[in-house]
């Protein structure tokens, strides 16, 4: 039988109130348990002593038969000096859709980085022929965008 400390919730609609419990890992949340070690109201301030009562006592033996914390029963065990503090918590199933769509974000945004540079590597090469056919012009012809137009040529001639 696996053992877990862990929340059963307990109180009235947003208004929650947890028993800290001795439970079989196989067992809902809220159903049966073996022993109850404590309680955890969350809607008291966090620096009153209240807020989280425990059975060390209890607590230790349980731990002592292998039972194993829930990652807010190991913080609360770690507030008193019972556990060592927890690792940060693992990502849970419901951040993942959170960052899948950061990677997305972040994906899209490299590619409209690696875009813009090959719009602008683009913009530089076309660019660079027209300078070039405008050097190899011999020197005594303007180049066509320099040369007068036919309209101004003929109002020199009539004038």
């Amino acid at each position: 039988m696996a053992l877990k400390i862990r929340l059963s919730r307990g109180g009235a609609k947003k208004r929650p109130f947890y028993r800290i419990v001795i439970a079989d890992s196989r067992k809902a949340r809220d159903g049966r348990f073996i022993e109850r070690v404590g309680h955890y109201d969350p809607m008291l301030p966090k620096d009153d002593p209240k807020r989280v009562v425990l059975n060390e006592e209890r607590v230790r033996h349980w731990l002592g038969q292998g039972a194993q914390p829930s990652q807010r029963i190991a913080l609360f065990l770690s507030r008193v000096d019972i556990l060592a503090k927890p690792a940060v918590p693992q990502q849970t199933k419901q951040h993942l859709p959170r960052a899948k769509t950061l990677e997305r974000m972040k994906a899209a945004e490299e590619a409209a980085k690696a875009a813009e540079e090959a719009a602008k590597a683009a913009a530089e090469a076309a660019e660079a022929p027209a300078e070039e056919v405008a050097e190899e012009a011999p020197a005594g012809e303007a180049p066509a965008e320099e040369a007068p137009a036919e309209g101004a040529a003929k109002e020199e001639k009539s004038g």
